[in-house]
């Protein structure tokens, strides 16, 4: 059995607030590029973690990157929809299943719509997320999908010192449905595997004696992937939430704090990464 297996959610340029410093100049523009959702808190949050895998790296015995994983034209990007007037519908929109059956807001292409307001009423009985309309964010092969700097100087020394490489886990291809969890897409499709269940994530997972984890953000992808493994039948007492290497998008802290005390109340530990280092002992 491993000893230690770090999961490090979605640690990707788009979700952290980086100073401008750490923005590399726009090759085809004015200015620098900018993280296009940043969470409060994410770009410290993975200094911390970087320091805490330099420190314990000879202890850590697998680590797993989860990386949102996007096409520009997605379900839960704007170029998908359109208002009912045909103007652009914004970041932060929430769409309900009624708001595209009665017209408030329609997809770019109408023939989508059908099978756009069968996903939005079934994400609804699902009950776990209202569909958002994001920034397009983590779109493959940008400079936002890239793990954070330091952190990924701390998985290369880590790396490099285990012979091992990262598990890299990608999701969120398919734009037909949401995919906050590492573990399954928000409504998994039939005619695509890869938004099913991850069980070879899952029997990875279970090999540890803690999984220690880390990310962002702690209210969508890192709370969908905790609850996905825990409904998988992950021991939640073997899961540490690493909880000053993880935080919310603003305006769903509280989402954030639900999931804590919800896991918390399933035997899990949410400890600060100088706590969690004393079971590495």
């Amino acid at each position: 059995m491993d000893r230690a297996h770090l999961l490090v959610i979605d640690p990707q340029n788009d979700f952290c607030d980086l100073p401008t410093d750490w923005c590399p100049p726009d090759p085809i523009g004015a200015g620098r590029l900018a993280p296009a959702l940043a969470v409060t808190g994410a770009h410290q949050d993975m200094l911390r973690l970087a320091t805490w895998v330099d420190e314990h790296r000879e202890k850590i015995d697998r680590v797993t990157v989860t990386m949102d994983h996007h096409h520009r034209l997605d379900i839960a990007h704007p170029g998908f929809w359109r208002s009912a007037d045909g103007t652009a519908v914004g970041p932060f929109t929430l769409v309900l299943a009624a708001d595209v059956a009665e017209g408030r807001i329609l997809t770019a292409k109408p023939q989508d719509r059908d099978r756009a307001l069968k996903y939005l009423q079934d994400l609804e009985k699902a009950g776990r997320f209202t569909h958002m309309v994001w920034p397009v964010h983590c779109q493959i092969g940008t400079w936002g999908q890239a793990v954070h700097a330091r952190l990924q100087q701390a998985l290369d020394a880590w790396a490099d010192l285990k012979g091992a490489g990262v598990t890299t886990v990608l999701k969120g291809e398919n734009p037909w449905t949401e995919h906050y969890s590492a573990i399954r897409a928000e409504i998994p499709l039939d005619t695509d595997p890869a938004t099913g269940w991850n069980w070879e994530l899952v029997r990875n997972l279970e090999k540890a004696k803690i999984v220690y984890v880390a990310g962002e953000a702690g209210s969508h992808c890192v709370r969908a992937t905790v609850e996905h493994l825990v409904e998988a039948g992950l021991d939640p007492e073997k899961i540490v939430l690493l909880e000053d290497a993880i935080s919310p998008v603003t305006g769903f802290e509280a989402a954030q704090t639900a999931f804590f005390q919800a896991m918390a109340d399933k035997g899990m530990r949410i400890l600060k990464l100088e706590q969690a280092a004393g079971l590495l002992e």
